[in-house]
């Protein structure tokens, strides 16, 4: 008999109409566990080893920040129209092979 192994998953993280203050909310509340994780990562390669490479963590924290931004300029703008934004987030997950 042949055993069926999944190699893909997708969650739906975010789906629904919010308005621009839930949005915002929900937006750097995601980002911010991301930044979060990454800094955790850098913490725990730097532990014992002062001189550990964090460029990539680095770099992608100040990207994630950056998004935060871009997303309350955004918003800023959308808050002022008095409209809702939709937002639809799916993580996609795949085997490496």
């Amino acid at each position: 008999m042949e055993t069926l192994i999944k190699t893909d998953q997708r969650i739906q993280l975010v789906d629904g109409s919010f308005t621009a203050s839930e949005a915002l909310d929900v937006i750097t509340s995601l980002l911010n566990e991301k930044i979060n994780f990454h800094k955790l990562q850098r913490l725990a390669w730097c532990e014992g080893n002062k001189d550990a490479n964090t460029k990539y963590p680095d770099g992608r924290i100040q990207e994630l920040e950056r998004e935060i931004q871009i997303a309350r300029e955004f918003i800023s703008g959308v808050r002022q129209e008095g409209k809702r934004l939709r937002i639809d987030g799916i993580l996609n997950i795949t085997l490496e092979e």
